[in-house]
């Protein structure tokens, strides 16, 4: 498909909800990055300009990711991406199709089959979660989910036997994600390890400051005893 001006259409498929951007004319979305993390890509849409940031996991802010033209992306309008975006979990509707300019494919573009050798934003799990701890405008309630999961961590026997066991607390979390991404989802079979640790990485991107941290606190009180 082709508009007026001869520019090539195609479509491309992300994960995320997209947000338009109000500082200047274009749309942000946050993916799966090549090199692992999670990314915010920023597509004008007054011109045939990319710009893809890496969020930083400790301070949630946004650093260039490749080369970029700071004119085009200035600071402010990747504050508000990151802003409008924030707490937004990979789409559980399905792929968003969006159409932009023709632009040659780089390293820094991830499919589907790159993005994780084991994939479960589409899974049944994530799904049951974000939907349990969504609130009205679909982010991310990380407070509810923490509350219910240290609930849970103090009444499970097995919990208090890791603990025993001094394993560390990162086992622990991903012992309680198990049991209740299982409990929420109502199956009998368990994921394995590789599908927990992807589904934990998958909720720890929206917000990796906020994800699991009164969690993790709260087993390394009782590790601690």
């Amino acid at each position: 498909m082709r508009p007026r001006n001869g520019a090539l259409i195609i479509m491309n498929i992300i994960r995320t909800a997209a947000v338009e951007l109000t500082s200047i004319p274009a749309i942000a979305y946050k993916q799966k990055l090549g090199a692992g993390g999670s990314g915010l890509r920023i597509i004008r849409l007054d011109q045939e300009a990319t710009g893809i940031f890496t969020v930083d996991r400790r301070t949630g802010g946004a650093v260039g990711y490749g080369a970029h033209d700071a004119a085009l992306f200035p600071e402010h309008a990747v504050d508000e991406a990151l802003e409008l975006t924030e707490g937004l979990p990979y789409s559980s509707r399905g792929k968003i199709k969006v159409a932009i300019f023709e632009q040659k494919a780089d390293k820094d573009d991830v499919t589907e089959d790159q993005a994780d050798s084991v994939d479960m934003v589409d899974s049944d799990e994530y799904r049951a979660i974000v939907e349990r701890y969504s609130d009205e405008n679909g982010r991310m309630n990380y407070a509810l989910m923490n509350k219910d999961f240290i609930q849970f961590a103090a009444k499970s026997k097995h919990v208090a036997d890791l603990v025993s066991r001094k394993a560390t607390d990162g086992e622990i979390v991903t012992h309680i994600l198990r049991n209740r991404a299982t409990f929420l989802t109502n199956k009998k079979e368990s994921l394995s390890d590789a599908q927990t640790e992807a589904l934990l990485e998958s909720l720890e991107e929206i917000d990796p400051r906020s994800a699991f941290k009164e969690l993790k606190n709260h087993i390394r009180r009782m590790l601690s005893r």
